[in-house]
């Protein structure tokens, strides 16, 4: 699809430059639209309507030169790879008129690294939107490339709304524990990536519910998963796969002191607590997977203020594995 006017836009350091960039053809949605029967199909009516409405150009952002990322790296040392990666795909777009193009990622590693976060650390660093789909409690392929409107409650796929109800043409999107999908019979809930991932075939990306061709060429794709094996083949050729570990005890300690100094700038109260937390604390905290290091900050926070302190200690964290039991019930 073409690009139309280019404009300039500042918010901030992270959306310095956009384009418009047309998602889909409107005389393609009318035409859909003027074949549907009167009375039927009033969900694909609504969507067709709301396609007409809100238009086909979407922004394409890159940082107008190469951002700040010294702060990623020290928030996320165990991802330094990947970070490298995504320097260097920027700096090769980041003072010419080319699009930014980045390589779909693959980051592979145990529960709690924090390949979530980084995901979307990575969608505000190139100050694009996000969309995110949990792959773990899903039998349904139709989530990335929809249903057939002929089934009943079928809808679009995540894909197609958020390049259409979004603002942006290439947000982030998340594939969550790519490695935990699971098909009904012979349907394969990963089959609409076969083409997404591809650049020159994404151009033309086909809903299933809606049946118009979506431009999902500048999509940028991170995927995260456990475990490899069960991740067929010609996905992972067309990924970057990262191997990411654990932080070592110094980067984990990094990782919670700078967590607990942000929450303590970040709330009225903090200013009633230390600037930093002992060592002892720090120590304990390293020992928590990075996902789980926030709450159990929060935890320290309250049992010390109910205690009257501003001073943390060991007795304030919670007890180790409470978090998990604390879990339970909720799915994120």
């Amino acid at each position: 699809m073409s690009t139309s006017h280019e404009l300039m836009t500042v918010q901030g350091a992270s959306i310095p430059i956009a384009r418009m960039r047309n998602v889909y053809r409107v005389n393609e949605v009318e035409q859909r639209l003027s074949k549907l029967p009167d009375r039927e199909h009033e969900h694909l009516r609504t969507t067709y309507e709301r396609m007409l409405e809100k238009g086909p150009e979407r922004f394409q952002v890159k940082p107008a030169g190469l951002p700040a990322m010294d702060h990623l790296y020290d928030e996320l040392p165990n991802f330094h790879e990947a970070l490298d990666d995504l320097k260097r795909q920027i700096a090769l777009v980041e003072d010419s008129r080319d699009a930014l193009e980045i390589t779909p990622m693959l980051l592979l590693g145990p529960p709690g690294v924090g390949k979530t976060h980084f995901a979307r650390e990575v969608a505000q660093l190139l100050g694009t939107g996000m969309g995110f789909i949990s792959m773990s409690a899903l039998t349904a392929g139709w989530v990335l490339s929809g249903a057939s409107s002929q089934w009943k409650g079928a809808r679009p796929g995540k894909v197609f709304e958020t390049l259409v109800d979004g603002q942006y043409a290439n947000p982030v999107m998340v594939v969550d524990e790519i490695d935990k999908a699971r098909g009904e019979h012979a349907y394969d809930p990963l089959g609409a990536l076969y083409s997404l991932l591809e650049h020159d075939t994404a151009h033309s990306f086909i809903d299933e519910f809606a049946e118009v061709p979506i431009d999902a060429s500048q999509v940028i794709w991170v995927a995260t998963a456990n475990d490899e094996r069960s991740i067929p083949e010609p996905i992972l050729n067309r990924m970057n796969v990262y191997e990411v570990q654990m932080p070592d005890l110094e980067a984990a300690r990094a990782i919670a002191r700078r967590l607990y100094q942000s929450i303590r700038a970040a709330h009225a109260w903090g200013e009633r607590f230390d600037e930093s937390p002992s060592d002892a604390v720090l120590d304990r905290l390293a020992e928590v997977a990075p996902r789980e290091m926030r709450r159990a900050w929060m935890t320290a926070f309250g049992n010390a203020r109910l205690d009257g302190r501003g001073t943390l200690l060991l007795k304030d964290l919670p007890a180790a594995g409470s978090s998990r039991k604390a879990a339970i019930g909720f799915m994120h």
